[in-house]
């Protein structure tokens, strides 16, 4: 078990192709098991695939693009960022019963403690999309 107590940072940059999406839930849920947070592991992989989906399918990337993809644990608190091209934000939107999309950041919402946008980095364009979960050490 690593210790909460320490920082734990993991970064990556994913082609934005829908091709890609089981590999970057492959390396969440490899990088959460390393880190002793089996826990929260299906919760975080699902929260990431609807972002890495939303990432790929309204941002206007291309697969030349990259998808950065950020996960921290720190102070008792994982947080996943993914970075894309677009610096249009992400508005949530309310599905019909028979819409078949659309419901991506209401589950990221149930299944997340907080989540909302940053600015990219100094030198990069786009947005930042993050969400974050509590963790506690196991008993």
């Amino acid at each position: 078990m690593i210790s909460l107590r320490r920082s734990r940072l993991f970064q990556t940059a994913v082609p934005a192709h829908p091709s890609y999406a089981a590999g970057v839930r492959r390396m969440v849920a490899a990088h959460l098991t390393l880190w002793g947070l089996t826990t929260i592991l299906d919760d975080v992989v699902l929260a990431t695939d609807e972002l890495f989906a939303n990432a790929v399918r309204h941002t206007g990337a291309v697969p030349t693009d990259t998808i950065a993809v950020s996960l921290e644990c720190f102070d008792r608190e994982l947080r996943v960022s993914l970075a894309d091209p677009s610096p249009t934000r992400p508005l949530p939107r309310t599905a019909d019963g028979a819409a078949e999309s659309g419901r991506g950041l209401s589950i990221v919402a149930a299944l997340a403690d907080d989540w909302g946008t940053d600015p990219p980095d100094p030198g990069d364009m786009g947005k930042k999309v993050w969400f974050s979960l509590a963790v506690r050490e196991p008993t």
